[in-house]
């Protein structure tokens, strides 16, 4: 390539030569080569106008840059803290979801061989719906799980974020209502004018902002393409 001296040819830099032999290597810069080559760009060297050579050379890198610059498919890959908190999410879902399918079996604690003050051998168990919300276990998969979401929101479309973004503020306002509503209820009969109708009560009010959590986070996954 350096034996031929035209003057476009001096005005290429050392950079320039190199980018020439990668020609094999990226296939578009041949155009560019053949230019400078014997019978490149249909015609020899010697007979080829400086103004001639310098337009195939200006075209074919316009050309290359334009692919070389088109925007990239994103990286898939995925963190491993990435896939923890999309594993807490579906994991937490699927968690509500059982807890209200079976709501009286698990929020109802029944003694066997022992009665309770009132003569009952079964009463609500409040505690449970605080389990399920992450209220009690550092290892739960909702421990936290507003904060859990709000680390997947670069995975969010633009044209979603404000439903994501509501969606997670619902799920913390009534996980949290339902976490003080079952705490009340635990406290239900020991509270003056109490008793296991004031527990029932607020253990049914929590049902109401625990079923919202659970829309909230089905929300979530659908935005964020998970399913169960």
């Amino acid at each position: 390539l350096t034996k031929y001296t035209s003057p476009v040819l001096d005005s290429l830099d050392s950079t320039m030569v190199n980018v020439c032999r990668c020609a094999l290597v990226l296939p578009a810069l041949a155009v560019v080569c053949s230019a400078f080559t014997p019978g490149g760009a249909g015609e020899a060297p010697s007979s080829a106008s400086p103004s001639s050579r310098r337009d195939v050379v200006i075209g074919s890198l316009l050309a290359v840059s334009s692919s070389l610059l088109a925007p990239r498919p994103a990286l898939t890959t995925m963190t491993p803290q990435e896939k923890k908190d999309r594993d807490n999410i579906v994991a937490g879902h699927d968690r509500l979801q059982y807890l209200l399918d079976h709501w009286e079996e698990e929020t109802t604690i029944c003694k066997i061989g022992q009665e309770t003050t009132f003569g009952d051998k079964c009463e609500r168990n409040p505690v449970k719906v605080m389990e399920y919300l992450g209220f009690k276990s550092m290892n739960d998969p909702l421990f936290k799980a507003d904060a859990t979401m709000m680390r997947l929101r670069g995975s969010v479309p633009s044209d979603r974020e404000a439903e994501f973004f509501d969606a997670v503020d619902a799920f913390a306002q009534n996980a949290e209502e339902a976490n003080s509503m079952a705490f009340v209820s635990s406290w239900g009969e020991a509270n003056p004018g109490g008793g296991k109708d004031r527990v029932r009560l607020f253990i049914e009010r929590s049902k109401k902002n625990v079923i919202v959590s659970r829309d909230s986070l089905g929300t979530v996954m659908d935005i964020l393409g998970l399913s169960s």
